[in-house]
């Protein structure tokens, strides 16, 4: 039996029951694949039952505002990905009269969509023979072939979607598609896959080289840059505060945070007070300070890892128009700030 027939029949006997599973509707899928990347199943689903309810077709999705729509992805992080959604959506719905290409190559063109969403979308609704190759694929195809080539290179993309076209299915490339991204997600797992059950045990090379742990190979990225932030929490004797609209490109843009001061290092609180006296939003009036957290929240992102501490500033009156604490959770702001407000409990 052939890869692509073991791999199907281990699928149809082990997948997990999902709801973008039941369709092959290429909203459904295309917001299911959206949400999924860098998003593990457990912590995408609920996302997608949420949006799929608020926003249950492309229509209703393309006519929400901004800001809805990043209040909705608030906690998944990668905020990038929900501006795209929505930009595609009313794409879609202007330019495409509502109706999604039909084809790898056209959906391609799609802001957001790339080579792995493209062909999900193009194999499950439409089945073009385009092979899917995400981290899933890429450690079972690394481990299966003993494939060395790091994941993260350009030659390693080629090679890896040159060999998952070659493999894949061509009568069924939606269930190969499926089932090989399964199979990477629940049995051949990053740590610890039990391998005594794999049915690809006896052809696997990294497993018959006690290979499993080395592979896939992955260049090693740059170190992470530290910042330290310094959020401006205020509170007015009638119950106001302030939070602003981070503009222009870079991490949470359009999403809200509270005013923000960034020093090269931790400060202490003496330090930081002579620090803001200048602040314009603190200029010309009394008020007191205290520390939030005396322990460093540390927010690691992709390629910097915040050192935030949040500042508790009170004041008989602010100098600009604020809004009012029983409101702030209608605003879309980071998970970062999002678990503040939770603990703070304004």
């Amino acid at each position: 039996m052939g890869f692509s027939k073991i791999l199907i029949n281990w699928y149809s006997n082990n997948k997990r029951e999902l709801p973008w599973r039941q369709t092959n509707d290429p909203y459904r899928i295309w917001l299911s694949e959206i949400i999924l990347q860098q998003t593990q199943v457990k912590q995408g689903l609920p996302y997608y039952m949420s949006f799929t309810e608020k926003f249950p077709t492309v229509f209703d999705l393309a006519k929400a505002d901004e800001s809805d729509v990043l209040k909705s992805w608030q906690g998944l992080g990668y905020y990038s990905r929900a501006r795209n959604l929505h930009t595609t959506a009313k794409h879609v719905v202007n330019e495409l009269k509502g109706v999604f290409p039909v084809s790898y190559k056209d959906l391609l063109k799609l802001k957001g969509v790339g080579d792995y969403t493209a062909s999900a979308i193009a194999s499950i609704c439409f089945n073009e023979v385009a092979a899917v190759v995400d981290g899933n694929v890429y450690r079972v195809l690394s481990r299966y072939f003993d494939i060395n080539t790091p994941i993260n290179s350009s030659k390693g993309t080629k090679e890896f979607k040159t060999l998952a076209q070659e493999l894949i299915d061509k009568k069924n490339p939606a269930e190969f598609n499926q089932a090989i991204m399964e199979f990477g997600a629940t049995q051949c797992t990053p740590k610890n896959p039990d391998c005594n059950v794999c049915p690809f045990n006896k052809s696997c090379m990294a497993f018959n080289k006690n290979k499993i742990n080395e592979l896939p190979v992955k260049i090693k990225s740059a170190k992470a840059k530290k910042k330290y932030f310094n959020f401006l929490v205020f509170i007015s004797n009638d119950g106001k505060t302030v939070l602003e609209k981070r503009e222009g490109k870079g991490i949470w843009q359009n999403l809200y945070q509270f005013p923000l001061i960034e020093t090269n290092a931790n400060v202490d609180e003496e330090t930081f007070k002579n620090l803001i006296k200048e602040h314009n939003l603190i200029k010309g009036i009394p008020f007191e300070l205290s520390l939030y957290n005396k322990d460093v929240v540390v927010h690691k992102l992709s390629h910097q890892h915040l050192h935030t501490r949040f500042w508790i500033i009170n004041v008989n009156r602010l100098i600009t128009e604020g809004i009012s604490t029983q409101d702030i959770n209608n605003y879309a702001v980071p998970i970062l700030i999002g678990n503040f407000i939770e603990t703070f409990n304004f």
